[in-house]
């Protein structure tokens, strides 16, 4: 009886459920940290250069040279592999099966290959074995054995270094031939494109503007068009030109299976051999490698290069979405704390906000593309571009309405976490100020929004996690698999809202579920999914720290 009634004690002190909470809480940390530490795994390896190695396939009777990276030993039952309607004796009962990344997807088809750990003999690791990532087709493994120029074959001693020092010039004119595409020539058909829709809206008002005015005009554009025109032909020149020097170079691989083949420099992005590298030029291409990866653009479908466009949409979007939900949902939560009246109008509308922020997403989404792109862009293109038409301006998905859309998905959580900031302010202070003479207004601006300001930045931090990582409403109303252009760029305006847009979290899912390749692509997705949680991370710490500097100059007043 006695051992019950401390228990009983026990309980009611309610320190059994302090250690209850504190275990919750340890056990969601942990789950976090270690999914954190998952994707940082997965995702970051993929950097590292692996060894290269080189053995002999033996299948039945034949034998064959295979040259690949060793991806992942995996033990099967052995019956799996039975099933698959290979032989085995009837004794074994796990096998162990590699998972080669054999590149030349060009030649052998496929990028990845699964094959026994026992038919795989006599494995080595030559340092002379050479990885070439390509623009295209992915990696090329094998032997470089010379070098060509203009169809002749250069005699070098060193035929390695040789292609490394000439692959460095041709990159540096591969840089230069794209610096001029995409901001010159792009710069040229932009204006181009403005000078076809301002020529056609002056021949949808042709009846409102006098003959020689018109005349006048139209001949302008067209001195304009030609001064455009020329500077494209002479860019085109000065592209042709650098495409010329830099296909003269040609390297000679050597395969697995002795076939040799002919890559050009213009073709590649980088060579290096992995197993003649020391731990500082390991780690020297790792950081390389994962610097690309941010600052590059995607290539191959998107399971190669980099992600810098979907970094900058998603970065972008969420700016302009914070900059657009901050003042409506302050505004709200202001009227209905401090103007409003009290009531059950007042009630049934904090009912209707509770009651959105717990919308799925993708009912925004929907309601996004039929109101602000159908609705509100359409009107906007018969009101303002009509020279446009039939192709839209703001009719269509684009940055501006994914921007407002995620805006007014996370509205509720701005208004509830600012009305409560509001709630907390004691009344003393209101009438304090009220009773100095300051007026209602005055007081507000003044006195109340700087100390609600803590509040207004945890709605803030709420709603930009929350937005940064959807992905089902931002596919409704403007963001694509590859965007050809950033949304900010040298041309007038220079911030772009009608156009489309990449995010990370929809690179993910492309990459993840809509790839071709997934065993190439599985690394990828680790390495996106960290990168987005990065972002957010860094949007939130900035958010927070400002937060917590205003909540310490504002910590006397509170309460």
């Amino acid at each position: 009886m006695n051992i019950l009634s401390k228990l009983t004690s026990w309980f009611n002190s309610g320190i059994p459920w302090v250690w209850l909470n504190a275990a919750a809480v340890s056990v969601s940390l942990i789950m976090v940290f270690g999914l954190l530490g998952l994707i940082a795994y997965n995702g970051l390896g993929h950097f590292w250069p692996a060894s290269l190695m080189e053995a002999e396939l033996v299948d039945g009777q034949n034998k064959t040279v295979l040259i690949g990276e060793i991806r992942e030993i995996k033990t099967v039952p052995a019956q799996q592999i039975r099933d698959s309607g290979i032989e085995l004796p009837k004794e074994t009962q796990w096998v162990n099966r590699l998972l080669i990344k054999q590149g030349n997807r060009d030649i052998y088809g496929l990028d990845f290959r699964r094959v026994l750990e026992r038919d795989v003999m006599n494995i080595q690791y030559p340092k002379e074995l050479v990885v070439i990532e390509r623009r295209e087709w992915g990696n090329l493994y094998g032997r470089l054995i010379g070098l060509k120029e203009n169809d002749q074959i250069i005699q070098v001693d060193e035929p390695y270094n040789e292609a490394l020092s000439r692959l460095e010039t041709v990159l540096e004119l591969h840089q230069q031939a794209k610096n001029i595409s995409v901001n010159d020539i792009g710069a040229i058909n932009y204006n181009i494109e403005k000078l076809r829709l301002k020529e056609k809206k002056l021949h949808l008002e042709h009846y409102s503007i006098a003959a020689d005015l018109l005349s006048q005009k139209r001949l302008h554009i067209e001195e304009q068009r030609q001064s455009l025109n020329q500077t494209f032909i002479q860019l085109q020149t000065k592209i042709q030109t650098l495409n010329e020097k830099m296909s003269s170079d040609v390297i000679l691989i050597r395969l697995a299976s002795d076939q040799t083949i002919e890559v050009p420099l213009e073709n590649i992005v980088q060579i290096y051999k992995p197993n003649d590298m020391s731990t500082v030029q390991k780690i020297t291409h790792y950081l390389h490698q994962f610097w690309s990866f941010i600052s590059d653009e995607p290539r191959e479908a998107n399971t190669e290069g980099g992600i810098f466009p979907a970094i900058f949409g998603t970065v972008l979007m969420v700016i302009i979405m914070s900059v657009m939900v901050t003042p409506l949902g302050v505004i709200a939560a202001i009227y209905l704390h401090e103007y409003a009246t009290q009531g059950t109008l007042v009630r049934i509308i904090r009912i209707a906000v509770n009651n959105l922020a717990g919308v799925p997403s993708i009912v925004y989404g929907v309601f996004g593309l039929g109101f602000f792109v159908y609705f509100i862009g359409g009107s906007i293109d018969d009101l303002f571009y009509p020279e446009a038409s039939p192709a839209p301006v703001y009719g269509t998905p684009g940055l501006l309405w994914a921007s407002i859309t995620l805006a007014l998905l996370t509205l509720p959580v701005v208004i509830i976490t600012t009305e409560e900031g509001l709630s907390r302010i004691p009344s003393a202070i209101r009438e304090g100020s009220l009773a100095l003479g300051a007026t209602k207004i005055e007081t507000l601006w003044h006195t109340v929004l700087p100390m609600v300001t803590p509040a207004m930045f945890t709605g803030l931090i709420l709603a930009v996690a929350r937005a940064a990582g959807e992905v089902a409403p931002l596919m409704l109303v403007g963001v694509v698999k590859l965007a050809p252009a950033l949304a900010l760029d040298s041309n007038y305006p220079f911030l772009h809202l009608e156009r489309k847009f990449m995010h990370l979290g929809f690179h993910i899912y492309d990459v993840g579920f809509q790839s071709p390749n997934v065993e190439a692509a599985r690394p990828l997705v680790y390495a996106t999914a960290l990168l987005l949680v990065l972002v957010i991370i860094i949007l939130n710490f900035t958010a927070i720290v400002v937060r917590n500097r205003l909540r310490e100059k504002y910590k006397g007043l509170e309460g």
